[in-house]
């Protein structure tokens, strides 16, 4: 048995009965069940269809993601999770950059590396580099000032973690700021690399070994085999390069609003929803939210 899932973005709603319906009515699939009126519906089916990307495609168009998966252990006991344009809306070294003054540079660095163009450890430390005489204290301004989070990740964090699932932040930004978002979403642990400072000053370095995706990937297998279950009971959720093993290797892969190179080769991607997204995708309905 599979479940086909249709989620919009919440603030912006535009999945309608008729979309919902006719798709059922075409691939033959159960009742339809509304996880929130206008953001999320489901319906059960027996196979996964052959025109499924067909599908995917037409309804981006109108706003509206589609997963297809299988019913059975989709709720899951294990979230691992990016930070940088995944749990908060923003990259961490690209607002350091900018409060240094060689913001443009970095940034396009960073959107390179994480669309898989560039090796990540060595475009982390050309990045990190350039930081070199920043005063420590910036990181406590740019956190204050700039950085923001998700929609959804609170809701998404208190729902998975009330009905009994462990929460990891794994992050290829810093520990500076994984430590400050972990506690305030309530992750139980966050991974990520150290940024070097001398007399309250970066020194342009970065501790080693540095995070990448080889680490995200081990991640996930440490901590599923430290909580007696198997990377199958995991949802990983990303939207960069380094993701990638991480999220081929979870049973509920997610590309958030992920690079091109990124979201195709993940089976569950969203573009419109956003963070409650990923509690939709295990069954959970507005209803269930803890907020």
């Amino acid at each position: 048995m599979f479940i086909a899932t249709l989620i919009t973005n919440p603030a912006k709603p535009a999945l309608d009965r008729v979309t919902v319906e006719s798709l059922r009515d075409a691939w033959g699939g159960g009742d339809a069940i509304w996880l929130d009126t206008g953001i999320a519906a489901e319906f059960a089916l027996a196979d996964v269809p052959a025109n499924r990307w067909d599908v995917w495609a037409s309804l981006q168009g109108i706003g509206v993601d589609l997963v297809v998966q299988n019913a059975q252990g989709r709720r899951k006991k294990l979230l691992l999770a990016d930070m940088d344009s995944t749990m908060i809306q923003q990259e961490c070294i690209d607002e350091l950059a900018d409060a240094a003054g060689v913001g443009p540079h970095v940034a396009g660095i960073t959107a390179r590396a994480m669309n898989g163009e560039l090796d990540f450890e060595e475009a982390l430390r050309e990045r990190v580099g350039l930081l070199a005489g920043l005063p420590e204290s910036v990181i406590a301004e740019v956190i204050r000032d700039r950085i923001t989070l998700m929609p959804g990740g609170p809701a998404l964090l208190a729902t998975m973690k009330a009905n009994g699932a462990y929460a990891a932040l794994v992050s290829g930004g810093f520990t500076a700021f994984t430590g400050v978002i972990a506690d305030r979403l309530g992750f139980d642990e966050n991974r990520a690399n150290t940024l070097l400072a001398e007399g309250g000053t970066l020194t342009g370095k970065v501790g080693m070994p540095i995070l990448g995706k080889a680490a995200k990937l081990t991640a996930l297998q440490e901590i599923s085999a430290r909580l007696g279950i198997t990377p199958d009971d995991a949802m990983a959720v990303g939207d960069g390069a380094n993701d990638l093993a991480m999220l081929k290797h979870a049973g509920a892969g997610v590309a958030l609003h992920a690079k091109p190179v990124v979201a195709a080769e993940c089976d569950m991607r969203i573009n419109h929803g956003d963070l409650t997204a990923l509690l939709y995708i295990q069954g959970y309905g507005r209803g269930d939210f803890v907020e």
